[in-house]
């Protein structure tokens, strides 16, 4: 998918956050997310030998915290000048439970674009699918399969 201005923007915003912000090895990404209204909240990686949270998932929470609704666009962009880097598999998954629909910019700095989240996943996994009946404690049967 072809990059629009806003999605310039973005890469922008995330840019000057990693700019800004990191410069330890405890913030080393940095991420600005869009919502379908036009707002951005970005977020910085919390490095921990234990799996601190990405970038991403800390912009998530931001956006969570102000009361976003939808993210239409998210992009991670790394420190000392690294640019835009593409999201770790968790961050897929989050990305992809959380918001189906969300775009996210990846490539190289001459051939950047904003894809589905769908298309970073090859065999996407939904979480939601796979949740335990409260009921019964067994998963609950997807329509038109044996239960």
């Amino acid at each position: 998918m072809t990059m629009r201005d806003t999605d310039r923007a973005l890469v922008q915003a995330a840019t000057a956050v990693a700019k800004l912000r990191c410069r330890s090895d405890n913030h080393t990404v940095a991420a600005a997310a869009r919502t379908v209204d036009g707002r951005v909240f970005t977020g910085v990686n919390v490095y921990h030998f234990t799996g601190g949270p990405c970038a991403e998932v800390v912009a998530v929470g931001a956006a969570a915290t102000q009361g976003a609704g939808e993210l239409e666009t998210i992009v991670a962009v790394g420190d000392r000048g690294r640019g835009v880097i593409p999201p770790c598999g968790r961050c897929r998954q989050v990305l992809l439970d959380y918001f189906p629909s969300i775009r996210v910019i990846v490539g190289p700095a001459d051939a950047l674009r904003a894809v589905p989240v769908a298309e970073l996943l090859p065999t996407e996994y939904v979480w939601a699918d796979h949740q335990i009946d409260a009921g019964v404690g067994i998963p609950a049967p997807r329509e038109g399969t044996a239960g």
